[in-house]
């Protein structure tokens, strides 16, 4: 299985993230804008949380509380769990399911380089089995060794 960076690699645009004083409306409209379920929350180039749309759902809409009067820093998840470029995918995959992730913030040197998320491991996964066929197709039909 690949690393952090061969999968952040796949992906592209920026980094999408709000600040923990944005409202909460705002960060669901980057999620809408750039179909995605989570943001990173960043304040003055610090990872300071996450916000999923669970979060969202669980912490604003069912108490009836205003996404538009209601801070991001009150119902972001304070600092997440990270993850280093070079680390495998499968130790993600791991922690993910063991602790009902489905975003890592990516860190480097203290900067942050990105977020993974389960689907990113999947279409990992997904690559590296397209490629183990395609490997076991030419040995077979190339009377691979032995044959």
């Amino acid at each position: 299985m690949s690393t952090v960076k061969s999968a952040l690699a796949q992906k592209s645009g920026a980094l999408i993230h709000v600040r923990s004083s944005d409202m909460v409306v705002d960060a669901l409209r980057q999620m809408r804008d750039n179909r995605v379920r989570a943001v990173l929350v960043i304040d003055d180039g610090v990872l300071v949380g996450i916000v999923t749309q669970g979060d969202c759902a669980i912490k604003v809409l069912l108490p009836g509380l205003d996404a538009k009067q209601t801070r991001v820093g009150e119902v972001m998840t304070r600092n997440p769990v990270t993850v280093k470029p070079d680390d495998p995918l499968e130790g993600c995959m791991v922690m993910m399911s063991a602790r009902a992730f489905r975003h890592l913030p990516v860190v480097d040197k203290g900067k942050v380089v990105g977020v993974i998320s389960i689907g990113d491991i999947v279409k990992d996964t997904i690559r590296d089995l397209k490629l183990n066929v395609n490997e076991l197709m030419n040995l077979i039909m190339t009377d691979g060794p032995g044959g």
